[in-house]
């Protein structure tokens, strides 16, 4: 079944009147979706991305097992940190642990877990650059991945001589769109911002869309993107896009609001 563009009523005001678009899997009355709406921002609801778990976990399970062999865990995504965190309780002892961004080291921290490493840049290349100078050669690194994980740091790690074990944790697969509805509303030209956290949500909303009804709607209403892989993606389209700052969700909503009140 497709899902609507749905709308999650907010707080009245000029700005309510530009509605903002989560592409993020979640929920209407998810995390970035609340955090907008305490701005008193519209939510239109369009996952376009679904996460979903392993089919089969055993492999995820038996690598989890021997994680005393590695000495760092990478962590690029809030989906690859519940997809570990749910299965072991804390690395073992001497491996240390880098986030990506600081979404999710504080899922990290949210489980118990210790976080090293967060680079100042929020990005694939940003995390290689800020571990390097603690890497080695033969380095072991154990990076729980997407299925459509950029190759980016494993590219990146491997050319600083690490090992590095790619351990797919979890499935994003396309989601369904409520078409026509979105389409009318981007021919309207009735959305205020579109906020992306994934480059897979670019790519997915472009495809959904189609690529005149993805122009017209990004030519007309800005884009916010949870940091700068995400914002590659587009650029890479032809479009500009505003970084959430800081980046996380809340950030993401902050800076969302700030751009929606030039509109209001």
């Amino acid at each position: 079944m497709s899902a609507s563009p749905h709308t999650v009523p907010d707080a009245p005001g000029a700005a309510a009147r530009w509605p903002v678009v989560v592409t993020r899997d979640e929920p209407a009355d998810g995390p970035l979706a609340r955090a907008l709406r305490d701005l008193g921002l519209t939510v239109l609801s369009w996952p376009v991305v679904q996460v979903l778990p392993l089919a089969d976990p055993a492999a995820l399970a038996a690598v989890l097992r021997r994680v005393h062999e590695f000495h760092w865990i990478v962590f690029t995504s809030r989906h690859g940190v519940d997809a570990v965190v749910t299965r072991l309780a804390a690395p073992a002892e001497g491996v240390r642990v880098a986030a990506v961004g600081e979404s999710t080291a504080q899922a990290l921290r949210d489980a118990g877990w210790p976080v090293s490493l967060v680079p100042e840049q929020h990005s694939a290349a940003g995390l290689v650059a800020a571990l390097e100078p603690c890497l080695s050669p033969g380095s072991r690194v154990l990076y729980p991945a997407g299925s459509r994980s950029l190759p980016t740091l494993i590219e990146g790690l491997t050319t600083l001589g690490c090992i590095v074990t790619r351990l797919e944790a979890y499935r994003t697969v396309a989601a369904d769109l409520d078409l026509p509805a979105c389409r009318a509303l981007v021919a309207r030209a009735a959305i205020g911002a579109v906020t992306f956290t994934s480059p897979s949500a670019v790519h997915e909303l472009d495809r959904l869309l189609g690529a005149d009804c993805f122009e017209q709607l990004l030519s007309g209403s800005p884009a916010v993107t949870l940091g700068s892989t995400t914002g590659r993606a587009l650029a890479a389209r032809g479009f500009p896009c505003a970084l959430a700052a800081p980046a996380t969700l809340r950030g993401l909503a902050s800076t969302t609001a700030k751009l929606i009140q030039l509109r209001a």
